[in-house]
């Protein structure tokens, strides 16, 4: 994990779908299990950070992200 990463994580909003414009550290780990399951993140940049967040979630993780918001 990089700065960089979590702080994307903290500040990127979902730019699709039922969660769209909500910060990536905010969409529900149900909702990322889902992608992972399907094995269908999106591709790039976006399916990376969806793929850290759900990490940090399950590491029970999120406070890392809280102080890096904008």
């Amino acid at each position: 994990m990089e700065k960089e990463q979590l702080i994307d994580i903290a500040n990127t909003e979902m730019p699709f779908g039922k969660y769209k414009g909500r910060r990536l550290i905010d969409l529900p780990e149900p909702y990322l299990l889902w992608f992972a399951r399907k094995g269908e993140f999106p591709e790039g940049r976006l399916g990376e950070l969806m793929q850290l967040t759900l990490a940090i979630k399950i590491e029970g993780l999120e406070g890392l992200i809280t102080p890096l918001r904008h």
